[in-house]
C-alpha cells in the first residue's frame, strides 16, 4: 500500500487521497499528431514518449510475424541525420536513458533525461519515428538478435506457459499470437515487409507524445510542430481484427517442460477495459489474490503449504481481456491447488467478501495507481495509456472513482458473470515425467555439485554443470565496497564498476555492448557493501566469448575520461534523486547515527562532493587494488564442462595480478552504550521511523535465528503489520531489515506514518520490540518463517543467475560456496529457546538507535 494512504481498521471507503486530476496540455497538429504536455517542474527531469498506435494485433497479413516487435528493435539503426550509434551517444552525453517496448495495440519509445536536454530527446524520436531508414546489414543483425531472443523464451517456463495461455484462450483474436511473433513466421519476413509497414503505420496521425517533467509546454510544442511539419497526414491501411467468439466450455492445456516446478494459469475471458464491469473484477482479484493477506496466499501457502507463490490478476486492454489466477507449485499438488483456486472462487461467488477485504483492495488499487506516477516516466505513461485507451486524460481517475463505488453486492455478481466454467482456459507447465505417473521423480536432468578450482593467480572458480539450459551465468565478484572507502573516496565502488563497461581492451562501449547483444547476451555490474561484483550472461555456444570479453572489462578497462564524467553525472543525480526518497533518508541518517566513522556509516552512492572529487587516477588505483586473483572468485554456472571451463577461465583471466585478499583486519563498529535520537526534516508529507540495534556479521552463530526474526516481522502476516498497522491504523508500511555483512551491521524496524501520529507509533512499536525481545516468536511464527526461509531458497537457487552470485559472494566472504546446504540445517535448527534468546540478546540489552525523518513545517510547531 501507497505510504500516503491512512490505514484504518474500519470500512469507510479510501478518501484521504485522492488520484491527482490530469491538467496536462493537450495539442492536435493538422496532420494529425497529438502532443500531451504535463508540465511538472518538482525535479529537474523529463520523460520523453512517443506512442506508436500499432502493436502485433495490427500486423494484417503479416499477423505473427513480429513485425511491429522488429521495428522496434530497428528504429534506432539510423536515420538520413543519425548514424546507428548517434541515438545513444546523443542520449548518453545529456545524461539520459533511451529504450523502448512492444505491447498487443502500442510501440513506445522513450527517453527519461535531465530537463535541460529534452529537446534533444524530442528531435531524436521525432527523428527515429518518422525518419528511420532500417539499414539492411543492421536488419540481418537484428534478425540473429531476436532469433536469439526466441531461443531465450523457449527455455523460459514462465514464458512458455504464458504463451501457452493465450494461444489456448484465444481461438480467433490476434492475441492469440506471441507479441515477438512465431519464429518460423519471423524467418519468412524481409526487410522490404518491415519498411511498408512502418510507412504505412508510423504516419502522424498515428503517433501521439505524451512529455512531463521540467519543460516549458509551449515550447516542446512548438518544437513538435516544427519537426513534424514536412509530415503530412496519411490515410491508414483498415487492419480486420476479429473479434473472440464466446467461450462455450472449459479448455484444459497440461504440458511437460524442462523445469523442476509447475507452473499453472487458470483464466476466464472478460471485456474491455472500459467496460463497467472491469474496475468490480479488478477489485475482485485483490481480494482473492493480492498480497500475503489475501485469501488465496493464505490458505494456500501459509496453511496448506501446497504452493510457493499464488496470485491473481485482470487483464483489461483496449479489447476483450482476460482475468487469471497464477501459481508455482510441485507438481504433485497441482490437481489440489486448481481445485482450490475454483473453490475459493466458488465461495466468493456465495458468500461475497468482508468489509474490510473490500476496502483493502480498494486502498491497495488506490495505493498501486498513485505509486506508478511517483516518476515523471509513470507520469506520462499513466496520461499516455489513458488517451489511448479513452482518449481521456482522466482515465485513471474516473477508473479509480469506479473501484471506490463497487460493492460486495458487484463483486459476488462479476464473479458470477464472467468466471464460469465454460468460460475457463486452465494451462500448466510441469516437469518432464510427473503427469505420466504422480509419485515418479522427476526425471529431468538437475544440475550437478559445485566444483571448485583455483587459478595460477589465485583467483577461485566455482563450476556448475547444468544441462537444463543452453544457458551459462558467469559471476565475477571481488571484495570491494563499502569497507573499502573512506568519507573521501565514498561511492568509488559503484563508480568503477560503472565504468569498467565503457570500453575494455581494444573495444570501445559501443562494441562491448553490440558483440554481448548481437549473440543475446548480457554484461552487467555491480557493487554493494562489502563487494564488486561483474556478471555476463550468454548462450552455451557463446561461454568463450563472454569470458573474453568478462576479461577485457576486469583485466583491461578503459576508464575513459569522458565516460568517467558522464557516470560522475548520472551518479550524483542518482544520490540527488535519493535525497528525494524519505525512505533513502531515513535509513541513510540511520546508518550514519549507529556507526559513525565506520564505512557501513557511509551512503552506497556516495555524496555529491565525494564522487565529483574522484578522478580517473582514483578509479585506477582502486582497480590495481582490488581486482585482483586472490581478491575475487568467479563462479560459471550453466551448460558446461567443467574442465573446459577450467582451461578457458585460466586463458581468458591468468592476466589478472594475483595481488593480495583485502580486509585481512575488518574495522569493527564503535560499541554503542546508550540510546540515541537522530531527526531530520524535510519538505515532505509523511514521518519514516526506523528503530535500529547493533546487528551481527555473516559469521554469527545467532545470523539464522535473525534471519527467521527478520523474516517473521517482515511481512504483512507479522505482528506488526496486524497490530500497527491493520488493528491501530497507525501506519502505512510497517517492516524489519536484517544487515549483515563481513563487519557487523544492523537490525532496524521500520515504519511510515502520518506526522501527527509519530509520538503514538513510536511508543508502540518500541512496545512491540520490546514484547518481540522479551518472549521472542510463537511457534506458529517461527514453524511460518523456517518455511519461507527455505523456500524462497531453493526457487531462488532454481536460476543459475541467482545460483552463481549467491555461492560465488559465500566463497568470496569465507562461508564457502556450499554455505547454502549448512544454512538450510541452521535454519532448520533454530529453536523457540534460541530466538528468544538472540532477541533479548539484540532487543532488549542493546541500545537503541532511532532515526526520524519528518516534515519540515514541524520544525517550528
Amino acid at each position: 500500500m501507497h505510504p500516503l494512504i491512512q490505514a484504518k481498521s474500519h470500512a469507510a471507503a479510501p478518501q484521504a487521497v485522492q488520484f491527482p486530476p490530469a491538467n496536462a496540455r493537450v495539442a492536435t497538429l493538422n496532420n494529425g499528431l497529438t502532443l500531451i504536455v504535463q508540465e511538472d517542474h518538482s525535479s529537474p527531469v523529463a520523460s520523453v514518449q512517443a506512442w506508436v498506435e500499432t502493436g502485433s494485433i495490427h500486423e494484417g497479413k503479416h499477423c505473427g510475424a513480429g513485425v511491429s516487435h522488429m521495428l522496434e528493435h530497428m528504429l534506432f539503426k539510423g536515420t538520413e541525420k543519425l548514424s546507428c550509434n548517434d541515438f545513444a551517444r546523443q542520449v548518453q552525453d545529456a545524461g539520459g536513458y533511451i529504450n523502448a517496448y512492444t505491447s498487443f495495440d502500442r510501440t513506445v519509445y522513450w527517453i527519461d533525461i535531465p530537463s535541460k536536454g529534452a529537446a534533444t530527446a524530442i528531435a531524436l524520436l521525432s527523428d527515429a519515428v518518422m525518419n528511420s531508414t532500417l539499414p539492411p546489414h543492421e536488419f540481418e543483425k537484428e534478425q540473429e538478435v531476436i532469433r536469439r531472443e526466441f531461443a531465450m523464451g523457449f527455455d523460459d517456463p514462465d514464458r512458455v506457459c504464458s504463451t501457452a495461455l493465450f494461444a489456448t484462450a484465444y481461438r480467433e483474436h490476434p492475441y492469440k499470437h506471441p507479441i515477438i511473433g512465431h519464429l518460423d513466421v519471423f524467418n519468412a519476413i524481409a526487410r522490404d515487409d518491415v519498411m511498408a509497414y512502418y510507412k504505412a503505420r508510423y504516419v502522424p496521425n498515428n503517433i501521439f507524445f505524451s512529455i512531463a517533467g521540467d519543460v516549458d509546454a509551449d515550447a516542446v510544442i512548438a518544437q513538435l510542430k516544427q519537426l513534424f511539419s514536412a509530415h503530412p497526414r496519411a490515410a491508414l491501411p483498415p487492419i480486420y481484427i476479429p473479434a473472440e467468439p464466446p467461450q462455450l466450455g472449459s479448455r484444459t492445456l497440461d504440458r511437460e517442460f524442462a523445469t523442476e516446478l509447475t507452473r499453472l494459469h487458470i483464466a476466464w475471458h472478460t471485456p474491455d477495459a472500459a467496460h463497467p464491469d472491469v474496475p468490480a473484477l479488478d477489485v475482485v482479484a485483490s481480494v482473492l489474490g493480492h498480497g500475503r493477506s489475501c485469501r488465496l496466499y493464505r490458505n494456500l501457502r501459509e496453511e496448506a503449504g501446497v504452493v510457493h507463490n499464488v496470485d491473481a490478476w485482470c487483464y483489461a486492454p483496449g479489447q476483450a481481456g482476460l482475468w487469471g489466477i497464477d501459481a508455482l507449485l510441485d507438481p504433485e499438488h497441482r490437481e489440489r491447488v486448481e481445485a482450490e483456486a475454483l473453490r475459493a472462487i466458488e465461495k466468493l461467488q456465495s458468500e461475497g467478501t468482508t468489509i474490510k477485504e473490500l476496502d483493502k483492495a480498494k486502498r491497495q488499487t488506490l495505493c498501486h495507481q498513485i505509486g506508478a506516477v511517483t516518476t515523471m516516466r509513470g507520469k506520462a505513461s499513466d496520461l499516455a495509456s489513458n488517451w489511448l485507451l479513452a482518449r481521456n486524460l482522466d482515465f485513471s481517475r474516473d477508473y479509480l472513482a469506479a473501484i471506490q463505488k463497487v460493492s460486495e453486492d458487484d463483486l459476488r455478481r462479476v464473479a458470477a458473470r464472467w468466471l464460469t466454467d465454460a468460460n475457463r482456459t486452465s494451462v500448466s507447465l510441469n516437469p518432464h515425467g510427473s503427469m505420466k505417473k504422480k509419485s515418479a521423480r522427476n526425471t529431468t536432468a538437475g544440475g550437478g555439485e559445485i566444483k571448485k578450482f583455483e587459478l595460477s593467480n589465485g583467483l577461485r572458480l566455482l563450476v556448475r554443470e547444468d544441462a537444463r539450459l543452453p544457458l551459462v551465468s558467469i559471476a565475477a565478484t571481488f571484495k570491494a565496497g563499502l569497507l573499502a572507502e573512506t568519507p573521501a573516496s565514498n561511492g568509488i565502488t559503484r563508480l568503477l564498476a560503472k565504468v569498467m563497461v565503457k570500453g575494455a581492451g581494444k573495444r570501445s562501449s559501443e562494441a562491448l555492448a553490440d558483440e554481448i547483444e548481437a549473440v543475446g547476451g548480457a554484461i552487467a555490474t555491480d557493487a554493494g557493501n562489502n563487494s564488486l561484483t561483474a556478471y555476463v550472461r550468454v548462450m552455451q555456444p557463446d561461454v568463450s566469448l563472454g569470458l573474453e570479453l568478462l576479461s577485457d572489462i576486469l583485466c583491461a578497462p578503459a576508464l575513459p575520461d569522458g565516460a568517467i564524467a558522464r557516470e560522475k553525472e548520472a551518479q550524483i543525480a542518482a544520490i540527488k534523486a535519493e535525497e528525494e526518497e524519505v525512505t533513502s533518508i531515513a535509513r541513510n541518517l540511520l546508518r550514519q547515527t549507529m556507526f559513525g566513522a565506520h564505512p557501513y556509516g557511509l551512503r552506497g552512492l556516495g555524496t555529491p562532493e565525494s564522487v565529483a572529487a574522484i578522478d580517473r587516477a582514483a578509479l585506477v588505483a582502486f582497480h590495481r587494488r582490488h581486482i585482483v586473483g586472490r581478491n575475487g572468485v568467479i563462479a560459471v554456472f550453466g551448460n558446461v564442462n567443467a574442465t573446459e571451463i577450467h582451461a578457458l577461465v585460466e586463458k581468458y583471466l591468468s592476466d589478472l595480478p594475483p595481488g593480495e585478499a583485502a580486509f585481512s583486519s575488518l574495522p569493527q563498529p564503535a560499541v554503542i552504550d546508550k540510546q540515541s535520537q537522530s531527526e531530520e526534516y524535510r519538505d515532505k508529507a509523511q514521518a519514516v521511523l526506523i528503530i535500529g540495534y547493533p546487528g551481527s556479521d555473516l559469521f554469527s552463530a545467532d545470523r539464522a535465528a535473525l534471519d527467521l526474526i527478520d523474516e517473521a516481522s517482515s511481512d504483512i502476516g507479522s505482528r506488526f503489520f496486524v497490530r500497527i498497522r491493520e488493528e491501530m491504523g497507525l501506519a502505512y508500511f510497517v517492516g524489519s531489515s536484517n544487515m549483515a555483512g563481513l563487519a557487523p551491521g544492523s537490525f532496524a524496524f521500520y515504519l511510515g506514518t502520518d506526522p501527527i501520529k509519530l509520538i503514538a507509533v513510536q511508543a508502540e512499536l518500541s512496545a512491540e520490540i520490546h514484547d518481540l525481545a522479551k518472549n521472542g516468536l510463537s511457534a506458529a511464527e517461527l514453524s511460518r518463517a523456517k518455511e519461507k526461509l527455505i523456500g524462497q531458497q531453493d526457487i531462488r537457487n532454481q536460476s543459475n543467475d541467482a545460483f552463481a552470485m549467491t555461492s560465488a559472494l559465500d566463497e568470496l566472504y569465507g562461508l564457502g560456496f556450499d554455505h547454502y546446504k549448512r544454512q538450510r540445517a541452521q535454519v532448520e535448527a533454530v529453536t523457540l529457546e534460541e530466538i528468544k534468546r538472540v532477541a533479548n540478546s539484540y532487543f532488549l540489552n542493546q541500545p537503541a538507535t532511532i532515526a526520524i525523518v519528518r516534515p519540515r513545517t514541524e520544525a517550528h510547531s
